[in-house]
C-alpha cells in the first residue's frame, strides 16, 4: 500500500531486454536503502527490487505490465517518481494507493496559473473508471485531488513544491501518464454494478 507522497526522483541509468520484459536500472537517493524484494512505486507501479548496487537499483517489468503502463516509454535519463511502501506506523499525508494502474491517459494541457500549474488529461471512458471533483487520482504515482472532472477527462493543480519534487516539472501535452483512480470509488461502482438492476442504471 503506498499513500502518492513521492519520496524522491529516480533516473534511468539504463534498460535491459530480456525477452519480452526490461529490466530498469534506477539511480535514486533511497535506492542504497532499499532491500531485495522490496516493493517500491515507480511512477505510480508497484515493482520488486531484484538487485542493488550502491545508489543504483534494478526492477523488472513484464509484458503485462509494460502494456498497461507508461514504463514501456521510459528511456535512459528519464525521470521517475519513486515511493516505499506506507509503513504500518506512517501517517496517510495522500489517499490509499494500491500501485496498480488501472489505466493510462493522455496529457492535453498544462496552463500556468501564476504560481501553480493546471494539468488536464483525458482517458478512455469506455474502461468504466471515472473521476469526481474534489476526489483522489494517482497520476504517476503522484496523489492528487481533482479539480474539474468530466466524462473521460480531468483536471488538477499542481503547486511549486510538488512540480520541482515530482516528474510533473517535465511533463510535456502529449505525454501519456499512469493513471489509478480512488480504491473507494472503484468499490462503490463494483457493487452498484453488482445489485442495481439493469433498468435502474
Amino acid at each position: 500500500m503506498f499513500t502518492g507522497i513521492i519520496e524522491a526522483l529516480g533516473k534511468v541509468a539504463a534498460i535491459r531486454r530480456d525477452k519480452s520484459n526490461i529490466h530498469l536500472h534506477i539511480t535514486s537517493p533511497v535506492s542504497h536503502e532499499l532491500k531485495i524484494d522490496q516493493s517500491v512505486s515507480h511512477n505510480g507501479v508497484c515493482l520488486t527490487v531484484v538487485a542493488i548496487e550502491n545508489d543504483t537499483h534494478v526492477v523488472t517489468a513484464i509484458q503485462e505490465t509494460l502494456d498497461k503502463t507508461n514504463l514501456g516509454t521510459l528511456q535512459v535519463g528519464s525521470l521517475v517518481n519513486l515511493e516505499r511502501c506506507m509503513p504500518a506506523t506512517g501517517r496517510f499525508d495522500g489517499h490509499f494507493v494500491q500501485g496498480h494502474v488501472d489505466q493510462t491517459g493522455l496529457c492535453t494541457r498544462i496552463a500556468d496559473e501564476n504560481g501553480s500549474w493546471r494539468y488536464t488529461f483525458t482517458y478512455d471512458a469506455s474502461v468504466g473508471n471515472f473521476t469526481v471533483e474534489k476526489g483522489s487520482i494517482a497520476v504517476n504515482g503522484v496523489s492528487l485531488t481533482v479539480v474539474d472532472s468530466k466524462i473521460g477527462e480531468f483536471s488538477v493543480a499542481i503547486i511549486p513544491y510538488t512540480y520541482e519534487h515530482t516528474t510533473f516539472h517535465s511533463l510535456r501535452v502529449g505525454d501519456r501518464v499512469n493513471l489509478e483512480f480512488d480504491i473507494l470509488g472503484k468499490y462503490i461502482k463494483r457493487i452498484m454494478d453488482l445489485h442495481m438492476p439493469a433498468a435502474a442504471k
